[in-house]
Formats: structure tokens, sequence, C-alpha cells
């Protein structure tokens, strides 16, 4: 047989073995975040709800989606464990709190600067509404193919 032959079937035995090593790495990640679950962490299922677990089994957890409501979930349906201050700032909407030291970041004094031209192009958009353009048409515009309608 001649290398010409061979090459598509190295190629493909090459992608495939490609796509299984890097699902293994992301079930093997997958795993490991799962194990780091304790009590008191704050979790996203894969449906997109927040809970703090309350007691982790062997293969279930126990979670805690309002005060007092518990429900038990399989442990392979956790999405994301997070850590303390990212899950009070998309449940409770408590932001981090700022540096003591007075200093600002150098990137608020750009974002307000951005928030400064983007409200000027709401002042432009605005006026832009006013006017109104008729997009119907008439008989003067030329046809397609060039030929005068007159």
């Amino acid at each position: 047989m001649s290398i010409g032959l061979l090459l598509p079937f190295i190629i493909l035995i090459g992608a495939m073995f490609l796509m299984t090593r890097s699902a293994k790495n992301k079930q093997r990640q997958a795993a490991t975040m799962r194990n780091q679950m304790e009590p008191g962490s704050g979790v996203r299922t894969i449906g997109g709800m927040y809970a703090v677990v309350k007691e982790v089994n062997e293969d279930t957890v126990l979670l805690e989606l309002a005060d007092g409501v518990h429900a038990h979930f399989a442990k392979n349906s956790i999405g994301a464990v997070l850590d303390q201050a990212e899950y009070d700032r998309i449940v409770h909407g408590i932001e981090p709190e700022e540096p003591e030291d007075g200093s600002e970041d150098v990137d608020a004094d750009a974002v307000h600067d951005q928030d400064a031209v983007h409200d000027e192009d709401v002042v432009t958009s605005e006026a832009a509404d006013d006017e109104r353009i008729d997009l119907s048409k008439t008989e003067d515009e030329p046809k397609k193919d060039g030929t005068d309608p007159k």
C-alpha cells in the first residue's frame, strides 16, 4: 500500500484521539470541581439554578434553594462551584468592596469616560428617531434595469 492511501486513515485516527483526550480532560476537571463541594458552598446547577450546598453524599447533594427549601440533586447536575464573592454578587447583588486605601482604579476612570461617550450616542440616536425617513417608492425613481419610468 502507498502512503497516499494510509494518510487519510492516519489523520482520522489522530483526530479521534485528540477529541477523546480533550473530552476525558473535561470530565476529569468536572469531577474535581464536584469533589471540591463542601457544605456552605454556592453552586449553579446545569439548569441554571443557584443554591447553597447543605450536605454532600456519595452520589447526591442536598441543596438549599431558598430559606427552608431543600432538594436532593445528583452530583452530576452541578454545573459550577462558585466562590463566596461570586455567589453573593449573582444571587444577592452584593458587589465586592473597593479598596479602603481610597485609591481608585484607572479602569474606573475609563469606564466613566466610556459612559459619557455612550450618553452622547444616546442623545444623537434620540434626535435621529425624531426625523422620519419616507421609504415609500415614488414613480420618479428609475427602475433597476436603468430605464426611465416616464
